[in-house]
Order: structure tokens, then sequence, then C-alpha cells
């Protein structure tokens, strides 16, 4: 592979690039754990090697001294050559090493882009990384290989520790980089004999030695013990949090944005009789969990007892590590927006289907006309089968589990009463219909479904996804179908309510449908602007998942604040939206704030769809279907509210919904639904 820019010739990789590919773990979709310290040592230490390599620099035992200060061209390592050309007095490696290793997080956020640029790497949404495979010249070496760059630069590597061929120069640093990140032994299986060998290379370097040095320099100081001096956590007055006007409106996202703006990004709150809970939101908690949450926080704790419920143990949402992106990267398929643009002619004749039922002056309560009218198009596209019937059940038992196991608001024998027995017995009647069409009889010539892919993976390795998860594996269609229902009944309310963007969106609408059904292409942002702008806005004062739970694996420190080992966080990363130095007058709805100039959403500040490893898998699927529902609704009905003068107030638990008096009147029928 060749990093090629416009008008010069082809170069190889940076010693750096080679380092970061060479730390990836394809198994994790991220990297080999590596100490700060010792992380940020090797990567300043590559970009020393190349400059060193490219005559810009050279170094001896006593100093580092510049030979030439022309730019490479190579912006990643130009301005710490610039840094050492400005440098009145001669230091040796190790100083710079020191002295740069800062920098370091700002290098490998540049180099990770830089290699998705070049198409070595694929990024996924929730931080996670995959090598692509193409064919490519490594110029170096004017070798042709197939494969990826990983593997091409791993077999170099494995030749010189374990053939004891004679290693090139670059892949004496190469080793010498990886050795001090203490991954080796994580990729080859080392003997004392390869053990020795990999000392000998590491030797043959200068810059090698000198970063060894300063790693071992950094291990004895006091800055790696832990702090010493930490804040405590404020609590947050109960007079205060009940005088809070959010507590009775239910806009949980705004309630914690307020509280954290007046108490600080890591607060308490103590319910009665309860032990105090920990709560996080802001702009830089947002950071934090997203780019560092996977190595002090798990998911599993808060949810195993929800897991039991249904029988299941190693669900997707409780899922870490290894085994959590094994599983996303099987599941992908299922809800990406291809799979849901292959099929959009169904997605549109269930949606009619549906809205078929309406009669012009009926009045629905929102959530549930919302919920019945997404699960009509997500069960049969996601599981094959008809749900209606048992939808309510089912949901109302799956709700209680939350409620019980997870948001622990009501005690266990709520989930034992004779009416939720009954509910429960709903997801056999649900498995027996799914297993009826999901023979390969039936399922012959049919798209893939969501089964599909969980079936597969049941057969290839029933240790990993046992039969005991498939029956609450096999209900997600039901719990998107509430989920996506909730926000699809909070985006009709934003149009409802809002008449001049309710005329634009039936504009666009109108000229869409116009002319037959649009393909997928024609959904596209910039063909329906105002629509894609208008979800936005929706997803930004709407997010109905205002928290995740998260608990404490290895000790941290966040902002001054410890995090103790096994503390149960409860972390509020759409806080942010109602927050004004991320969005200026957060409680205006206004769509402009998603163009340029502003680009208000263009920071972690903006996460509907969550952080770090566990944002939502199917977020394109869900843009597309919310999309294609609120325009096919404008193209053929006229809705109003019921009350009129409605002013917002939420359902919160378990996830952020209208309140029950919101009704939605069918007020026009506009045009005649197609057979």
């Amino acid at each position: 592979m060749t990093e090629t820019n416009k008008g010069t010739k082809p170069q190889p990789l940076t010693l750096t690039q080679e380092l970061i590919l060479m730390l990836l773990n394809e198994e994790t979709g991220y990297f080999h754990q590596v100490p700060g310290w010792h992380l940020h040592c090797a990567v300043v230490g590559a970009v020393l090697a190349e400059l060193s390599l490219r005559s810009r620099i050279d170094t001896d035992v006593e100093s580092l001294f510049l030979l030439d200060q022309t730019p490479t061209g190579n912006s990643t390592i130009d301005f710490i050559l610039e840094e050492i050309a400005s440098e009145p007095n001669q230091q040796n490696t190790q100083y710079w090493i020191e002295r740069l290793a800062p920098r370091a997080e700002t290098i490998i956020d540049s180099v990770l882009d830089r290699l998705v640029e070049m198409k070595v790497l694929e990024h996924h949404d929730g931080e996670f990384w995959t090598l692509a495979r193409v064919d490519w010249k490594m110029g170096l070496y004017e070798e042709d290989e197939k494969g990826t760059a990983n593997q091409f630069i791993r077999t170099r590597i494995s030749r010189a520790i374990f053939m004891n061929e004679i290693p090139d120069p670059r892949d004496v640093i190469v080793i010498c980089l990886v050795n001090t990140c203490d991954v080796f032994r994580f990729m080859f299986q080392l003997d004392e004999e390869s053990e020795q060998r990999i000392e000998f290379i590491c030797k043959m370097d200068e810059i090698g030695r000198s970063i060894a040095e300063a790693v071992s320099h950094k291990m004895a100081s006091p800055t790696l013990r832990r702090a010493a001096f930490t804040r405590k956590i404020p609590m947050v007055s109960l007079r205060k949090l009940l005088r809070n006007p959010h507590v009775r409106d239910g806009n949980l996202n705004a309630l914690f944005a307020s509280l954290a703006e007046e108490y600080g990004p890591v607060f308490k709150i103590r319910p009665p009789f309860a032990r105090p809970m920990v709560f996080m939101a802001g702009l830089e908690v947002n950071r934090w969990v997203h780019k560092h949450g996977r190595m002090y926080l798990r998911a599993r704790d808060y949810f195993s007892e929800f897991e039991k419920v249904y029988g299941a143990s190693g669900l997707l949402p409780s899922l870490d590590g290894a085994d959590h992106f094994r599983l996303r990267k099987s599941l992908s398929p299922a809800y990406s927006r291809g799979r849901l643009g292959g099929q959009l002619g169904q997605l549109y004749q269930h949606a009619r289907r549906h809205m078929a039922s309406w009669n012009v002056g009926d009045a629905y309560t929102a959530s549930t006309m919302c919920r019945r009218m997404i699960n009509s198009q997500l069960s049969p596209l996601f599981i094959g089968v008809d749900s209606q019937d048992v939808l309510d059940d089912l949901m109302k038992f799956k709700e209680r589990a939350l409620s019980v196991h997870v948001a622990r608001i009501l005690p266990k024998f709520t989930l034992n009463t004779p009416g939720m027995k009954r509910r429960a017995k709903a997801l056999d009647t649900l498995m027996e219909r799914i297993e009826g069409v999901h023979t390969p009889a039936q399922r012959a010539d049919s798209p893939r479904d969501l089964v599909d892919e969980y079936l597969s993976l049941h057969a290839s390795d029933p240790q990993f996804l046992p039969e005991s998860n498939l029956r609450f594996s096999f209900s997600a269609a039901l719990i998107a179908s509430v989920y996506l229902g909730d926000m699809y009944s909070l985006v009709v309310y934003a149009m409802v309510s809002q008449p001049a963007l309710y005329e634009k969106i039936r504009e666009e609408s109108d000229a869409l449908f116009g002319n037959g059904d649009p393909e997928a292409e024609a959904l596209a942002p910039p063909a329906i602007d105002v629509t894609h702008r208008f979800l936005m806005e929706c997803m930004r004062m709407y997010p109905i998942v205002p928290m995740s739970i998260r608990n404490v694996m290895n000790v941290c420190v966040f902002d001054g604040y410890e995090l103790p080992l096994g503390e149960r966080l409860h972390i509020a990363p759409t806080a942010t939206h109602y927050m004004r130095d991320i969005f200026p007058d957060p409680y205006k709805f206004d769509i402009d704030r998603y163009l340029p100039p502003r680009h208000e959403h263009r920071s972690p500040g903006y996460a509907p769809y969550g952080l770090g490893t566990h944002m939502c898998l199917g977020t394109r699927w869900m843009e597309l279907q919310l999309a294609v529902n609120l325009l096919l609704l404008a193209h053929y009905f006229r809705l109003e509210m019921s009350p009129a003068n409605f002013k917002l107030k939420f359902n919160p638990f378990p996830s952020l919904k209208p309140s029950k008096k919101l009704k939605f009147v069918i007020a026009e029928q506009r045009r005649e639904l197609p057979v």
C-alpha cells in the first residue's frame, strides 16, 4: 500500500502508520491495550525515526541534531520537525520523546484518519476499525501483495524474528516500537529464543534504545501513581431536584443538562431510601466515554438480571470487548441502510396497508399509533411474521422487566403477577410463528432478515450464540418497534405542532412521490434537505434514550473525580443537547443548526445514538425508515393534535415518549392510498 498525494511520487506507509496497523486487534475491532505512556513514547519515537529515515535529523548517543528542516509534505510529522528546528539548544533523543509524548494522541487521531482516507482501514460506528482487503504494492520493497497492509507488515516482522533474516533498518525500528508497547506476546507464540532475538534486534537502533529509556524513566516517576487528591463528588439537593421544572415535564435530557451546568460533570442524586446514584454529563464526559470508556467501563453488570428473565446470557447490550465486536459484525448487515434500501418496495407496501385502516376524524394515542405503524413494517422485515396482536403484551412485559431490573423503580414481585405471567406467554406464540416460516423451503428466494443472521451464527457457533438466547434475540424487532415508534411519535408531534415546517415537508413528499415510489438514492439527504435536517433536530431535542448505565471495571479518575471499582455510573450523553455552549438557544427548534457554517452537530455533543462501543447498531436503517414514514404520512394525510394546545410532556420510562394525553387526529386524507 502506498500513500499517494496528487502530483507526488507514491510514498510507503510511514512508521507511525505501520505501528498503528501492527497494534490493531481484528478480533476486537480496536487496538491492543498499551499503557498510555508506553504508547505515547512509541508513537513519538516512530515520528522521530521517520524523520531520521528521511534525512531530516540524525542521532547519536549524546544528542539529536537537525540536518534539514525542509518540510516532508506530511503534516503529521512536519509539525514535530518544526518544533525541533525551533529549539535553540541541542537535546538528546530521550528529551524529545518525553517532551513530545503529550502530543501523541493528536498524532494517533491524524494517522487513523489518514489510514481511513487511504482505504487501508475501515472505520465503523462505535469506534471500531477493520482492515480493508485490497491489492496493493509497497513502494519501498517493489513487491506485489494481496491481502491487507497489516498482514504484509507482520510477515516482514515475523521473518526477522523467527527466520533470523537480517532485518531492514525500517523493520528494526518497527520491532523496537512494538516491543516498547509489549504486545508481541499477543501477536505471536514467543519462546525464549524468539524473545532473545527481539531484544537483540532492539539494540540495533539508537532511537529504539532511547524510547526504552524514556519508558523506564517514566515508570519510576510519581506521575503514574494514583492521584493523592481527588475531588468530592457533589450531591444534588433533593429539594432543588424536585423544584426543577424538568422533573415535572419529564424531560430527562434537559434535567441532566441543568444539573451538570450547576454541579459539574459528575454529581450524585440520592433517591429516597436508596444509596446515592452517580451521574455523568457534559461534552468532556462524552469525549471520555466515546474514546476511553472501553478501558474502564462495562455493560454486563447492569443487564445480567434482565437477561435472566428471558433465560438468556450474553446478549448484545450486555457484551463487551471481542465478543461484543464479533456479534455486532455478524448482525450489522441486518440493521444496515443498504438492507432496508433493497426492500423499500415492501416498506412502502406495509406502511400503506397500515395507514389504510385509518379513518378521517379518528383520534389515536400518539405513542400507540406510532408504535403500531412502525411494527407493521419492522416485524415482517426483521422476523418475517406479523406480531401486531401480541405487541402490547410483549411490550408491557419487557417494560416491566426493565423497570424492575434496570431502572430499579419497581420491586421484583411485580414481574410475577398473573397478568405479567400471561403476557410472557406471548413470547412462545411469537417463537412458534417465527420458527414456522424460517425453514429452508419457506425462506427460499427471500431476502435475508434478522432471524436468518441469528440462525446462521447459532449454527456456526452454538456456544457463542446458544439457543437459549434466541427467544430474546428474535423479539428484537418488537423492541425496535417500541424505541423507533416512540421516536416517530415525537417526530410527528414536532411536525404537526409547527405548520410552516409541516408545509415544507409536505412539499418535499409530494415532489418525491408525485411520479411513483422513489428509490433509496432519491431519499439521500440532499434530495430531502428540509426533512433530513428536521429529523436531525428532532433527534437533538427528543432523544428517546437519555441515559446509559455502566459499571466501573478499572478504577479511574475523570476531571479530578475518582470513580471507584464497581461503581454504577448513569451516563447522560444527550444532556449536551440542552447545553447552551454547544447548542445556542437549545430550547428552540431550529433546523438551520446543521447548515454551514454552524454545523452544530459536528462534535461529541450531538449523541442521539449513544457513544462508544455500544452505539446504536441500526442508526442508518432508523434514519431511512423515519424519513420514509414521515414523508408518506405528509403525502397522504393531514394530522392535527388533540388537545390543540397540548404542551409537550414526556413519559420518560423506560424510554422517552409523549405523555398519554397526546393524541393525533386524522383531519384529512389528501389522496387515495394505492391498493
